[in-house]
């Protein structure tokens, strides 16, 4: 019999539905596909199957597996998790903090405290910084910065486990086979006797030690600088210094020269001449009115090198002319506010300058759905937008400045509400 009085029915249904949005709230919402212990076992049989056979196929021998990989769980607090049978979670961010807020990017407090710390660890590790710098020709400055921002110079803790992080997502994430790749090359450390798995920490990402390494670069850019047999980016600063340097050398860091410099570009000189592909020698930009903002005159040494426009808020913030070395800067971390950030925090620790002198205007409120429909329509009249993913990147930027200009407005290269709609 189902007879209740309809007052009690809606109360048991409101108190069941309450605790069982209660339950649901304090799962992971990937983990609401399956059941844990499910997707456990089939972790497990994934181990022993797929991921054993791709390991020995790389050269990984069954008693590093079996030291790397006992006890090993996943880790259901990592983001980005897809377990299987779960659908791929849907794009929700309409926004991205490089993009929305550049001005919060660049936290003068943060930015003082790294350049004071910085200046301090620069006199305490010059020594070794003028060898490394001698070596690999990244002046200490740079290396310095990049230390600090990625992680504290080395104070930051890392209290993951590698493996666990690595193996979690080669199994279940958005980028499985990124982090199978980083998880055998993981595997391929252990197994050369670089680090023991229990002493290999890191991020919520799987990045390795105090230059934040993910573990295919540190087969690639490690170095044993100390002399003492085995690269130890997590314990050693003069290893982990000269790791940093050598990656940025094998990026094609050019001996010799700066970041770049802020700039004023005069209102007659297009912004849309923006990106790596545009360089030309400083010394024709300076021809076209384009000043340091400092009122310094560029370093003679610079004029006949390349340099390249560099709008990241188009003419909403700062200006700059940046050199090739920008752009190894990037490599390091694929966003131009990163390298902007490392740029500006060597300048501070070398020369003890400020913050950027233009502000950084009220940029990026619109929706990337919004930015997309905007480069659909750029590319629909044959422009290239890069990427073409809502976010308004160098080619997007340059690509909007030139339609602006060629439909009578005056070029701003960025997206705003008040184009939606104009390009179509």
């Amino acid at each position: 019999m189902r007879h209740h009085t309809p007052l009690c029915n809606n109360h048991s249904k409101r108190r069941l539905l309450a605790v069982a949005a209660t339950l649901l709230a304090l799962l992971p919402l990937p983990a609401l596909a399956q059941n844990k212990p499910d997707v456990e076992k089939q972790f497990q049989r994934w181990i022993a199957s797929d991921l054993t056979t791709q390991a020995k196929k790389a050269g990984i021998s069954e008693g590093t597996l079996r030291t790397a990989l006992k006890g090993v769980t996943l880790n259901w607090s990592l983001p980005d998790l897809v377990p299987p049978g779960s659908p791929p979670p849907k794009r929700q961010d309409q926004s991205q903090a490089e993009f929305s807020s550049p001005g919060a990017y660049f936290s003068e407090k943060r930015l003082q405290g790294l350049a004071a710390t910085g200046r301090s660890l620069a006199s305490t590790h010059a020594s070794t910084l003028k060898r490394i710098e001698a070596v690999y020709g990244v002046p200490a400055e740079i290396i310095v910065a990049i230390w600090g921002r990625e992680s504290g110079f080395g104070r930051a803790k890392l209290p993951y486990s590698a493996i666990e992080v690595l193996a979690t997502k080669a199994f279940m994430s958005t980028r499985k086979d990124m982090f199978r790749d980083e998880l055998l090359a993981a595997l391929t450390m252990i197994e050369r006797g670089d680090v023991d798995a229990s002493a290999m920490k890191g991020s919520w990402a799987g990045a390795l030690g105090q230059p934040q390494f993910m573990p295919s670069s540190y087969l690639k850019y490690a170095v044993d600088f100390d002399k003492n047999g085995h690269a130890d980016i997590w314990n050693s600063v003069p290893d982990a210094l000269a790791s940093i340097a050598h990656y940025l050398q094998k990026e094609g860091w050019q001996r010799g020269r700066s970041w770049g410099f802020e700039a004023r570009i005069p209102q007659n000189v297009s912004c849309a001449q923006e990106g790596p592909d545009r360089a030309q020698p400083i010394a024709k930009w300076a021809a076209l009115g384009i000043t340091r903002i400092s009122g310094k005159a560029f370093p003679a040494a610079e004029m006949k090198a390349d340099g390249m426009v560099l709008v990241p808020a188009g003419r909403h913030g700062p200006e700059f002319i940046v050199t090739p070395n920008f752009y190894v800067l990037k490599e390091y971390n694929n966003s131009d506010l990163y390298a902007l950030f490392i740029g500006n925090l060597a300048d501070r620790i070398a020369y003890g300058s400020g913050p950027f002198k233009a502000p950084w205007g009220d940029v990026g409120k619109m929706l990337r759905s919004d930015v997309l429909a905007m480069q659909k329509a750029l590319v629909a009249k044959g422009y290239d937008v890069g990427n073409g993913d809502g976010l308004p990147g160098y080619k997007t930027r340059r690509s909007l400045g030139d339609w602006q200009a060629k439909n009578g407005l005056a070029p701003t290269c960025y997206p705003d509400a008040g184009l939606k709609g104009k390009i179509r």
